[in-house]
């Protein structure tokens, strides 16, 4: 029997809370069982109600959302909050504050919706989909830090098996993430070789503005400069390079080197920034040299990238079905048989940090 997940939304917005509402609850497996106007209102109904899963307003007055965030996470530690923003450098912020201090994760508020149907059709596309990954027994399973089965989305290919990595040395390493990337990213920059003698770029599937704060955060945290990229600048070695939200980044090979090119092409897979994208253009930049790392998500951008790369004779790594949030863009990838290795997110960096200063590869190498 399908189970119900209750939710209760706090937004100080009359607008958010029906719009949201409406969406939520017209579906067969979410009720929404409280709303709130306030931090201190939506504390009362969580205690009163007992939800499965909150979203919650960063920016409201009075209690804000962090300082709601904090008191939810001492009163209830295993009660996931989704965070629910404006798209500005304001909400950005707070929004990456919020993931530190211990959000489950966050969507972005309708933004330029012409209609009451698009307003509705974003939240269906961009909250919906959290609220019953969090709110379903296994999200709820791996916040409280219980051993639980992670979110495996369902594969129609057969059983998982592992390919030998290319001999040929990468330069270039192209990385796609989606939910659960800001930790994992933060996890993994700080372990990136100092020496790393190839430029590495990533598309995390975020929107505007945030990719740009994103940069800056782990800027902060990695040995080597982060920042996102610009449209027809050089790729340079050490240097790592993020996406920016709402356009497609590739990868060219010019007379100078590698060079970075964003397109407003349309989405694909629903995604622009799409992780197939950028593994395609870097299969055809840098061919058999090139070492594609798909993390933690939810779909299966990538998929088709990372045959690009393994066809070009280049290789694939991803993280495992253990350490991720969602095994969804990388289990996709290791039931097709085309990755190399799946590892624990902390063996990411060291495998990129062993796989780009290697000449060769024996064949039983493990990445």
């Amino acid at each position: 029997m399908q189970m119900t997940i209750r939710a209760v939304i706090v937004d100080d917005s009359i607008v958010v809370r029906h719009t949201v509402s409406n969406v939520l609850g017209a579906t067969d497996d979410v009720e929404i069982v409280a709303t709130a106007s306030s931090g201190r209102m939506g504390l009362s109904r969580i205690a009163e109600f007992h939800p499965d899963v909150v979203t919650l307003d960063v920016e409201m007055p009075g209690m804000n959302g962090l300082e709601t965030l904090a008191e939810i996470r001492r009163e209830w530690p295993d009660l996931p909050v989704i965070m629910y923003s404006t798209l500005t450098e304001r909400g950005a912020t707070a929004t990456f504050d919020a993931l530190a201090i211990g959000a489950a994760d966050y969507a972005t508020k309708p933004t330029g919706a012409v209609s009451r149907e698009a307003a509705e059709d974003q939240v269906r596309d961009n909250l919906l989909p959290l609220v019953r990954l969090w709110g379903g027994r296994v999200g709820r399973m791996r916040l409280a830090g219980r051993a639980a089965k992670k979110v495996v989305e369902q594969n129609p290919n057969g059983p998982i098996s592992y390919r030998t990595a290319g001999t040929a040395t990468p330069n270039i390493v192209v990385v796609g993430v989606s939910t659960g990337g800001p930790d994992a990213l933060v996890e993994i920059v700080p372990q990136i070789p100092v020496d790393l003698p190839v430029p590495l770029v990533i598309v995390q599937h975020m929107p505007p503005v945030f990719t740009n704060m994103l940069a800056q955060r782990l800027d902060k945290v990695c040995p080597l400069p982060v920042t996102e990229a610009v449209d027809g600048e050089h790729l340079d070695a050490g240097h790592l390079y993020i996406a920016p939200g709402g356009r497609h980044l590739e990868v060219l090979n010019t007379k100078t080197g590698f060079q970075a090119r964003l397109t407003d092409a349309e989405p694909e897979n629903s995604c622009r920034p799409a992780v197939d994208v950028l593994f395609r253009s870097a299969a055809k930049a840098a061919g058999p040299r090139t070492l594609g790392v798909v993390l933690t998500g939810m779909g299966q951008d990538g998929l088709l990238g990372s045959h690009d790369i393994v066809n070009a004779g280049g290789s694939v790594i991803i993280q495992d079905e253990a350490t991720s949030v969602v095994w969804g863009m990388p289990g996709f990838v290791a039931r097709a048989g085309i990755a190399t290795a799946a590892l624990p997110l902390k063996d990411i960096a060291p495998a990129i940090g062993l796989r780009v200063h290697s000449a060769t590869r024996s064949q039983g190498a493990a990445v």
